[in-house]
Order: C-alpha cells, then sequence, then structure tokens
C-alpha cells in the first residue's frame, strides 16, 4: 500500500473509530451518555414488552430462580438463573460459565429470539453491528436486593459489549470506573431502559443499589435485569 493508500486506510479506521465512540445525546433525550463506549438507551427494550415478559416466564419455569452463593461462601441477594449457550454461575469454587444448570445437569433453556434481537438491536446503536450474544443472565432484584460494584470479566473477548436490560419496578444503576475504588454514577433506571458499554467502557465497575419498595405491571415488586453477553 502507497503513501496516499495508508493515510486513506488511517482516515477510516479513525472515522469509524469515532463514529463507534460518539456522544451518543440526540434531542428526544433517548439516548444517555454515561462515558466513552457507554450509553443508557431509553425505553428501548418497550416495543418488545409483551414477549420479554413471556420469555421471562418460560426460562424461569425451565430453570427456576435459585440465590447462588459467592466464592466466600455468602448468599446472594439477587435471585438468577440463565438462558442461552451459556449461563454465568457463581459457588465456593469461584465464577465461571458452564453450558449446563448445576442444579439439574441439563442444558440451560434455549435463548429466546426477543432476547437476541432486542441485545443485537442495542448493541448495533452504539455500533457493535456483529454482537451475537451467547449468554443471558436473568436477574430478578426483590425489594432489599442489591449488587455490590463488579466487573464482568468471566467472558473470553473483552472486545464483546454488555448489554443489560431493566424491566419492572425502577432501580438505580451505580456506573463506576476502571478501579474499585473510583466513586461510581448514580443512574437511574426505569422499565424498559437498556445500558450498552463496551470499548474503552467494557471493564468499568458496576453494580445496583439497594432495590426500595415499589410495584410495576410487568413483575408486582420485583425488577428483572436481563443481562447479554458474548461468554464464548
Amino acid at each position: 500500500m502507497g503513501p496516499r493508500g495508508a493515510a486513506a486506510a488511517a482516515s477510516v479506521i479513525a472515522t469509524s473509530t469515532r463514529e463507534l465512540f460518539a456522544p451518543a445525546h440526540v434531542a428526544d433525550d433517548r439516548h444517555f451518555e454515561l462515558c466513552e463506549g457507554a450509553v443508557v438507551l431509553r425505553g428501548f427494550a418497550l416495543p418488545f414488552e409483551r414477549a420479554l415478559g413471556l420469555a421471562v416466564r418460560e426460562v424461569a419455569s425451565a430453570a427456576p430462580f435459585r440465590h447462588m452463593q459467592t466464592p466466600g461462601g455468602y448468599t446472594m441477594s439477587v435471585a438468577m438463573t440463565n438462558c442461552g449457550a451459556y449461563g454465568w454461575v457463581s459457588d465456593t469454587r469461584g465464577y465461571c460459565y458452564s453450558p449446563t444448570d448445576p442444579d439439574t445437569g441439563a442444558p440451560w433453556p434455549e435463548m429466546p429470539s426477543a432476547f437476541a434481537e432486542l441485545a443485537r438491536g442495542a448493541a448495533a446503536a452504539l455500533g457493535f453491528t456483529d454482537f451475537v450474544p451467547d449468554a443471558c443472565l436473568v436477574n430478578r432484584y426483590d425489594p432489599g436486593a442489591r449488587l455490590t460494584l463488579h466487573q464482568d470479566k468471566d467472558e473470553r473477548d473483552f472486545r464483546e459489549p454488555i448489554v443489560s436490560v431493566s424491566l419492572g419496578v425502577p432501580a438505580v444503576f451505580l456506573f463506576g470506573g476502571l478501579k474499585r475504588k473510583d466513586r461510581p454514577q448514580r443512574v437511574p433506571l426505569e422499565h424498559g431502559d437498556v445500558v450498552v458499554w463496551g470499548g474503552p467502557a467494557r471493564l468499568r465497575y458496576h453494580g445496583v443499589a439497594k432495590l426500595d419498595e415499589s410495584r410495576h405491571p410487568f413483575a408486582g415488586n420485583a425488577r428483572i435485569n436481563l443481562t447479554l453477553r458474548r461468554a464464548r
């Protein structure tokens, strides 16, 4: 490649990078940028609401919610299940992805098409056009449940984004920095909001503040969160 060709290629790469991590603010306020590589898509999941509700019930029927243990022996306040080719699991031996439900030995339920379609669309809104999730952690937050700051780092390829879908009662999403001690942003999330983060934000610490008592038609007094990832 000659000098002109190299310069042109560099220009294309620079433009693509700027577009991928450009600020997500738009006039209708539906996109809210948290930092470079992370955005809240307000109400993005609402068109999928009915399909998501049916799918959550089907997944939970096949693989019931359970309170997993941490490696330190504590019981998590958030109830969890999974669907897709891999499920995220935790016990006293550590964290990992497993193709089978440790409670039954059976494969996790197949990922509902509504989950995968929503995740692909949300990822594409941030420039990740080839995202194909193979794991979905389904969390149920009851009043008083919380999730401490942590990184999603059990996946094989950190170039793939995280897509997090908030359903049911409102919650406060904690979005921190690349160090645990960094003070997190407190981001209110409503039913239907989707958070996507990747690129330079991929390993940021994040969590959920203690859930307040509230009610929503989608899940009563609970919050349902779908976290879609490419595990392998």
